[in-house]
């Protein structure tokens, strides 16, 4: 997914201007150099307008999402979403960062991990998915950043997995999460623990003395 997102420059900086942008309906923002530092250019203050991001930010992409970034409508500077803010009550956005991509330069991302299918070893064997790794982090061009990375599990029987070794075929991308971090695997259903032969006997020792008859301080007798 790849979008035009238009911004304006900013000279004044401060959170009092940030309120005031806030206030007026735009977000304060700033964009930086390739890598997210000054090293591409130097780091420049903008403000954009909310809800164009914040529809971006709820895509399939979200932060990997291509921007065609438009500054005062002149020439469109590809960036992806460094990091940005939003209220924990309000959930309103409050600053977003941009960093500056290269189009022909590759770049580390970290991507989600879908699951499809229902494994055999659920519907047969009555075992369990556990899901281990939700995002992998890879190495691509900007233009073939994937939404997600499928992994197909309906083969799967218990003590089965998918390694990430085992997705690399045919995709655009290098990992840069270790190659045999288990993604998925089937595992057996967790049995209730029977008590312990020490519990159990703790138990019964407990019951056979409730069970004894009490003697009251009044009752005792003496054997003078």
């Amino acid at each position: 997914m790849a979008i035009t997102l238009n911004v304006e420059e900013r000279s004044e900086r401060g959170k009092n201007v940030s309120r005031r942008l806030r206030r007026g309906g735009r977000v304060p923002g700033v964009v930086y150099g390739q890598g997210g530092d000054s090293s591409g250019g130097e780091a420049l203050s903008v403000s954009v307008m909310p809800e164009a991001l914040l529809d971006v930010l709820r895509s399939d992409s979200g932060v990997n999402t291509l921007i065609g970034l438009v500054l005062d409508g002149g020439k469109a500077d590809q960036v992806l979403i460094k990091d940005y803010q939003i209220d924990p009550i309000s959930h309103d956005l409050l600053h977003v960062d941009f960093y500056r991509v290269a189009m022909d330069k590759a770049i580390t991302v970290t991507v989600p991990v879908e699951l499809t299918g229902e494994p055999e070893g659920v519907k047969v064997q009555g075992g369990v998915v556990d899901f281990v790794q939700r995002d992998v982090a890879i190495t691509c061009l900007p233009s073939e950043i994937p939404e997600r990375i499928s992994v197909e599990i309906s083969a799967l029987m218990i003590g089965d997995g998918i390694r990430l070794r085992e997705l690399l075929e045919g995709v655009p991308w290098a990992p840069v999460t270790d190659q045999d971090t288990l993604i998925v695997h089937v595992i057996a259903p967790r049995l209730e623990e029977e008590p312990s032969v020490e519990g159990e006997e703790a138990d019964t020792a407990e019951a056979d003395a409730e069970s004894e008859p009490k003697i009251e301080d009044g009752d005792e007798k003496s054997d003078s």
